[in-house]
């Protein structure tokens, strides 16, 4: 695909300047603008939704769309990255909170576009696949936490989930477990599938067969309004004759479930069953006595990337990748040991 750093390079002149070409902004010779025109129409370039909604008199605002996330305690660190990050840089925010209702979207695009906001940050609290309903207002977009199914034209910032559920399935393995069990989220959700995915891959690299593994569903449903199943599925799992000497949590808050399942039995933890977990919500994993071991989501970070990517955009810079990901580190606590000797009755 040509980009607009391709017409930079072919016509001798910077990519701001091919910018300024494609929105007739000044500051542009005409010898200069011939070039960047004639190079324009040798290579085929055909500028994107974000080159050509660039405008020469800016709002400096930047629109923040979300599902639940403004009103979720665990999420909400996104938002703070992209308003740290427009505190620097003199933009002003905006941001409207769907409910996930697809009609008070559509609403929401049309109002940022009647307060001509340059950009809209488009964000959702489950790491997930996802089409903003846009209705037919066209603003340059940057998806966080989220990726677009069938529009190719906008970028995402996600989370890698796949890398960090391979980074705990190697950390209970390394600490000799070789009895896993696994209580699964939300199957509609990308993260969901990218962490169990990244479960399996990684067990069986290390040699586990099937009969080492227990996989249970923990939740399903639509968003916000799930069955949940963690409580049953993990009491199942450790009252087996051949129970896991440890479980991997779709998430932290379903790893609250699996310590009381665990606790319920009268086992402890980590001596008599490890626990890890997802995401790393402090309010949780940090509540939870032992304290949860967990790969933490790079909120604050997705925000703040973000928020450069897509002023990056606005500036007519189209290179690198469609799809960021940053990493989940993992964060050790006190929820995994060594596995003693397997008892198979209950105290």
């Amino acid at each position: 695909m040509v980009s607009i750093v391709s017409v930079a390079k072919a016509a001798g002149v910077s990519n701001k300047t091919v910018s300024r070409v494609i929105n007739g902004e000044p500051y542009v010779t005409e010898e200069t603008r011939e070039k960047v025109e004639k190079a324009i129409r040798d290579l085929g370039y055909i500028p994107n939704m974000a080159a050509r909604l660039i405008r020469s008199s800016r709002s400096n605002t930047f629109g923040i769309i979300t599902d639940y996330v403004s009103t979720t305690p665990y999420s909400v660190d996104i938002v703070r990255g992209i308003q740290d990050w427009a505190n620097a840089n003199g933009k002003t925010i905006l941001m409207a909170n769907t409910g996930g209702s697809s009609e008070r979207e559509v609403e929401i695009w049309k109002m940022f576009q009647s307060h001509r906001i340059d950009g809209v940050l488009y964000v959702t609290m489950y790491h997930r696949v996802v089409d903003p309903d846009v209705g037919d207002v066209r603003i340059p977009t940057v998806m966080i936490n989220c990726r677009p199914q069938t529009s190719e034209l906008l970028q995402s910032i996600e989370p890698d989930d796949y890398q960090g559920a391979r980074d705990l399935t190697r950390y209970l393995v390394e600490h000799g477990h070789r009895r896993i069990g696994y209580v699964r989220l939300n199957p509609i959700l990308l993260g969901a599938e990218l962490r169990l995915e990244a479960f399996l891959k990684t067990t069986r690299e290390f040699g586990f067969s099937e009969e080492d593994l227990t996989i249970r569903l923990g939740m399903e449903g639509s968003v916000g309004a799930e069955s949940n199943y963690v409580f049953a599925a993990a009491t199942e799992m450790l009252t087996h004759k051949d129970r896991p000497t440890a479980i991997m949590s779709g998430n932290d808050e379903m790893a609250i479930q699996i310590y009381i399942a665990a606790l319920s039995l009268g086992l402890r933890i980590p001596e008599d069953v490890s626990i890890v977990g997802f995401d790393d919500f402090r309010t949780v994993s940090k509540s939870l006595k032992p304290e949860l071991t967990t790969a933490a989501l790079p909120y604050y970070d997705l925000g703040l990337r973000g928020a450069e990517r897509l002023d990056t955009l606005l500036q007519g810079d189209e290179s690198g990748p469609s799809q960021w990901v940053l990493p989940c580190k993992l964060i050790e606590r006190d929820s995994v040991s060594r596995p003693r000797a397997f008892v198979t009755s209950f105290r």
